[in-house]
């Protein structure tokens, strides 16, 4: 910075442009960002909706052995049709890029795409794996649907934010209500994983526990806000906790390793 002056600054000269039109179809109109340099290496948002870049501080390019050639489409592993946007951070921990899912809360019919959780390799930006927040054939929690709603049901997606033990190698997920948030004729049971704190393994994505907050959960009981991790005392017993908070006013405070 001390190469620039007042004397100097007025014949600068552009070094190198990035446009973030070749990131996809749908054209930024609030593009508002500081970008952070980390290591050498330049971090940046595509604009809102869109996706986070890294640059070569130098030339303005992007990796090219990033996801594809440069860049991770979001819709990936998503149902046909589905388009992606999420207010939450991403969470970053043994290696993976875990992300959720923002998605209407106005539903005509009682399908629906799922809101799956995802996770992308944070070097390679490869889908590691996907977390079924509405179970599938075969897997568990599919007896809470009566009917075989779970064929046809959607959203269930995580909006908030997750939090992470990176020394268990465990993440929250937080996962808010199916199709319908207010009306559940459709969806007999107990709808699992519907309005549920869900444990996973950060690596693989498997269950490790889960405790439902609401049975057939009706009237946007979600939960809205990350996990809180804490060190906390019970009966003069330290315990490793991990507390939910809800819309209703309620916490719920578990031992985040077994549950």
């Amino acid at each position: 910075l001390d190469q620039i002056t007042a004397e100097n600054f007025s014949t600068l000269e552009l070094a190198w442009r990035f446009s973030t039109d070749n990131l996809g179809p749908r054209p930024e109109t609030n593009f508002q960002s500081t970008p952070l340099m980390v290591n050498g290496m330049l971090y940046t948002t595509a604009g809102s909706r869109r996706a986070v870049i890294a640059l070569d501080p130098e030339t303005g390019e992007t990796f090219p052995d990033f996801g594809d050639g440069g860049r991770v489409d979001l819709t990936v592993g998503l149902g046909e049709g589905a388009r992606y946007r999420w207010g939450g951070a991403p969470t970053v921990v043994r290696d993976v890029v875990v992300v959720g899912q923002s998605m209407s809360d106005t539903f005509e019919t009682k399908e629906a795409i799922r809101g799956d959780v995802r996770a992308f390799d944070v070097r390679t930006g490869a889908l590691r794996w996907q977390f079924h927040t509405i179970p599938q054939a075969g897997e568990f929690g599919t007896d809470s649907w009566e009917d075989d709603a779970w064929e046809y049901s959607g959203h269930a997606p995580v909006w908030s934010l997750f939090s992470a033990d990176a020394e268990l190698g465990y993440v929250y997920m937080p996962v808010t209500s199916p199709t319908n948030d207010m009306y559940g004729g459709h969806r007999g049971g107990d709808n699992l994983f519907g309005q549920s704190l869900v444990c996973v393994d950060a690596e693989t994505g498997e269950r490790v526990w889960h405790f439902q907050l609401v049975h057939h959960g009706l009237w946007d009981y979600d939960p809205p806000a990350a996990p809180i991790l804490m060190d906390i005392t019970v009966d003069g017993r330290p315990i490793k906790a991990v507390a939910q908070l809800t819309k209703q006013a309620f916490v719920f405070v578990f031992d985040r390793a077994t549950g």
